[in-house]
Order: C-alpha cells, then sequence, then structure tokens
C-alpha cells in the first residue's frame, strides 16, 4: 500500500472566484525523484476529474497500481531520475486535500455548505502549494482531461510559472454537451435517497447507488463506439442466452456495473458534485474578456512558456476540434505551440492507455 501523502496547509486563506476564502486549505501530494538544488527541474502532473495524487504509487483504498505508472518513472516519457514530479489531490476531491468531506471551522464536515469552486481555484490552490515547496518556476505542468484543464488554467493566470505546458486529450472550455453529461451524473447523486441533502456523513449509507449511475454514464463518454464494440460487442455475460430479465446480460452491462461500484469505494458524492460543477463553469475565455487568445498574452513572442497540446481522433467527449480552438488562440497570442493529432482506438482515455506514440511526444517535449 502507498504511504501516506505529504499534506501542505495554506498559510493564507484560499481566495475562490465565487467570492469566498477557505481559511487553513490543505492540499495532499505526492512527489517522484530528486528535487534539484536550483529547483529547476520539477513537473506538475495534474490529475482529472476521478483522479488523485498517487500517479505512480500504489492507492491506498484499492491497492491499484498509480494511474499513470505507465508514463511516470526512471526511465519512463516523465522520467523521474532526471525529474521531481508533484502530483497534488484538488482542492474539493477527497483524497486528503480539503474537501466537501473535510471539517469545517465548527468541526463537522463541510457537506453542501463547501464553497462552489472553479477550475481556476484548483490551480490557485496548487500554485500555493508550489510556493510551499519554494518552487517559482516549473520545467512543465502536464495534464490529460481535466488535468489538462488546470495546465491551461495556469498557463493563463499565472505565466510566470511554468516552462513548458503540455495539455492532452483536454478543452479550454466545457461544451453543452459536457454539461448536459455531468448534469445526469449529478442528478443520480441527488436523486438517490441516501444523499440526504448531502449530509450523509456519519450515517452508515452513503448515496453509493447514484453515485455509481454517474460513474457509469460518465465512463461511457471516456470510451469509444469502436472501442466498446471490440471489447464487447453484443456478447453475453456468463451465460449461452439473454435471460429474459434485468440482470446484466451484456459483457457490456456488467463491465458498467462494475466500473460503477468499484467507483464508490474509493471517491465521494459531494466531490464529484463539486468536480464536475468546477469543470462546467470552465471558460478561460470568459475569464479574460471573452477572448481566449488574451489569456495566453503572457506568452508571446517567447516570453512565457511552450505549449504542446495533443488529441486523439476517437475522443468525442473533447474532441480534436477543442484543442485546436487553444492552437489558434495560442497562435493568435504568439506563444509557441506545437500540436498532434493522434490515432488511438480508446477514445477519451487514451491518454491513459498504452499508446506509444504519446509517450514519444511527451518525451520529446519535456526533454527538448
Amino acid at each position: 500500500m502507498a504511504a501516506p501523502s505529504h499534506t501542505y496547509t495554506l498559510p493564507q486563506p484560499l481566495p475562490l472566484d465565487g467570492g469566498q476564502a477557505i481559511e487553513g486549505a490543505a492540499i495532499a501530494y505526492e512527489t517522484y525523484g530528486e528535487l534539484a538544488a536550483d529547483k529547476s527541474n520539477a513537473i506538475l502532473v495534474c490529475h482529472a476529474l476521478t483522479g488523485d495524487q498517487y500517479l505512480a504509487s500504489p492507492h491506498p483504498v484499492t491497492g491499484k497500481p498509480g494511474w499513470w505508472e505507465r508514463m511516470v518513472g526512471p526511465g519512463k516519457p516523465i522520467d523521474t531520475s532526471r525529474y521531481h514530479v508533484i502530483c497534488a489531490n484538488v482542492i474539493g476531491s477527497c483524497m486528503g486535500s480539503t474537501g466537501p468531506a473535510s471539517a469545517a471551522p465548527d468541526g463537522k464536515p463541510w457537506a453542501m455548505r463547501f464553497p462552489v469552486i472553479t477550475v481556476r481555484d484548483m490551480v490557485r490552490g496548487l500554485v500555493a502549494l508550489l510556493d510551499g515547496l519554494g518552487i517559482e518556476r516549473l520545467h512543465a505542468v502536464v495534464g490529460g482531461s481535466m488535468g489538462g484543464m488546470q495546465a491551461l488554467s495556469l498557463a493563463a493566470n499565472f505565466p510566470e510559472r511554468a516552462a513548458r505546458v503540455l495539455a492532452i486529450a483536454t478543452t479550454a472550455r466545457h461544451s453543452a454537451q459536457n454539461i448536459a453529461f455531468h448534469e445526469v451524473g449529478r442528478q443520480a447523486i441527488m436523486a438517490d435517497p441516501n444523499w440526504r441533502d448531502g449530509d450523509y456523513y456519519g450515517h452508515d449509507t452513503a448515496p453509493d447507488a447514484g453515485l455509481a449511475v454517474a460513474r457509469m454514464a460518465a465512463h461511457i463518454t471516456y470510451l469509444s463506439e469502436a472501442g466498446l464494440t471490440e471489447k464487447f460487442g453484443r456478447r453475453l455475460q456468463d451465460r449461452d442466452a439473454k435471460s429474459f430479465g434485468f440482470d446484466a446480460d451484456f459483457q457490456v452491462e456488467s463491465y458498467l456495473r462494475y466500473q460503477g461500484s468499484g467507483f464508490t469505494r474509493r471517491f465521494d458524492a459531494n466531490s464529484y458534485l463539486y468536480i464536475t460543477r468546477a469543470m462546467d463553469y470552465l471558460d478561460i475565455a470568459e475569464e479574460h474578456g471573452g477572448k481566449l487568445a488574451d489569456a495566453f498574452a503572457g506568452h508571446a513572442m517567447g516570453k512565457g512558456a511552450r505549449f504542446c497540446l495533443v488529441s486523439f481522433d476517437t475522443d468525442w467527449l473533447y474532441p480534436t476540434s477543442e484543442s485546436r480552438h487553444v492552437v489558434h488562440a495560442l497562435n493568435a497570442a504568439g506563444a509557441p505551440v506545437s500540436f498532434v493529432e493522434l490515432s488511438a482506438p480508446f477514445g477519451h482515455d487514451s491518454f491513459l492507455l498504452d499508446v506509444p506514440p504519446l509517450d514519444r511526444v511527451v518525451k520529446g517535449f519535456l526533454d527538448g
């Protein structure tokens, strides 16, 4: 099992876009590799919606390998014999950083009293952590999916803090379809009678049924139709004929139920509400007067970071058009940017899976 995470308590209140501030916010994080004496080799990896700080070490609840263990480690594309890699649990989550399950100033869980947060608020927390670690400028900030949103937000709001920005399978704004899928998940959680208006901490039951349905619906968006067809097709699960009932007749049904039930063991339902809401509020252009190029003005003519954006041809959650939208804005801002669309059969989850061309892009960009 993983050793306990490091925890950094912010010395100042964390200001939020909603106008509130969190006193004594804690950020749980893991590190891999040695930090250079001049602190020039630090890479911040930002996690996705249901990820955590256990980037390349076993998860303490599930015992499963780190979520990007194939990418991070000695001799791997993000080489921990060369770089000091930091991965922190975002504010609002449930793996040690302050979130709705944490104790509020009155000693009771925040629950739905926790303030609504944004991706930019998450990034403010990460920058406060970097301040606490004495790291003024990152060698790179890297992330896929919501992690990529954080990487772009850091570049837009703190342009001096990273020399390289690698954003994979991501977007600078959530679309109506993105918001719609998240709303289905939130409603599934809130419709579960065990949700109790978010005040289920201390009870014997949590809204696991609703959270499982939310995870099932979201998981479909992470896969491609071709990938689902190849993996499952219409094959039956442990039977030779249809049951003419409502058990999991099909393999794909069984798979989704397994994904949903497993997820409830390691994730908090209220955190799911808060983080999906933060993602839905994301619109980096809106934060900077309505023009995305203006958000990246701090990177003009090579005075800020170099960018690399990666998309996948089967990702319909954050399709290539979303990455191109960001690339066009970076071009308009005069920021140095490279972009590649990779072919992979796995849909949005391709950034987590075995796609050797991605390994080459990541290594080439970070080491170049």
